[in-house]
């Protein structure tokens, strides 16, 4: 049995969900997302419930899917409902970011600026040297924050770089330090 599977998803007032024998589609007030299904994988719609159920609980590859899918479709709800969001931080000398219309224009250190596009469905804020990022789709806001922080990765001397809010950057000392031990 799949713990996460076998829970049911509440929908909240406001959500609508369409399934169809290959496609689910959760409709809310923040917008609406679509989901393939999988032959394995049924999804019903009890009342305000929906209940996730695989043909054979045993099977590994079946009872994997069964969590996947009952995790997904309850991301969906919660994105159309709440939606994500992922703070990003700058820190540096020099380092900067501006938001320009559907682009965001980063100073990071490098010779030329770099123009960074904002995809379909997601909403970027800047304040000061916080990028805030959200959206409905957990899997687009969580891969367009690494896609920035990819730019510029904090390094472990001087912590300059781009990071998550809540991440810890694990700190060395430099070649000072080294020298004065000797």
């Amino acid at each position: 049995m799949s713990r996460i599977g076998k829970q049911p998803i509440t929908i909240p007032e406001g959500v609508e969900v369409k399934i169809t024998n290959d496609l689910i589609t959760v409709k809310g007030p923040k917008g609406q997302l679509t989901q393939t299904g999988n032959s394995l994988v049924k999804v019903e719609q009890k009342d305000n419930e929906l209940l996730v159920t695989v043909n054979d609980p045993e099977n590994k590859q079946q009872k994997s899917l069964w969590g996947l899918y009952q995790r997904l479709i309850a991301n969906m709800v919660a994105g159309v409902t709440q939606g994500f969001s992922k703070k990003l931080e700058i820190n540096g000398v020099g380092y900067k970011v501006a938001l320009q219309g559907k682009h965001l224009n980063f100073q990071l250190g490098y010779s030329h600026p770099i123009d960074f596009p904002i995809p379909e469905g997601i909403e970027a804020t800047v304040e000061k040297n916080v990028i805030t990022i959200s959206g409905s789709n957990k899997q687009l806001v969580g891969q367009t924050a690494a896609d920035i922080r990819s730019l510029k990765k904090p390094e472990p001397y001087k912590g300059k770089g781009i990071k998550y809010s809540d991440e810890i950057i694990r700190r060395k000392a430099g070649k000072a330090a080294a020298k004065g031990a000797a």
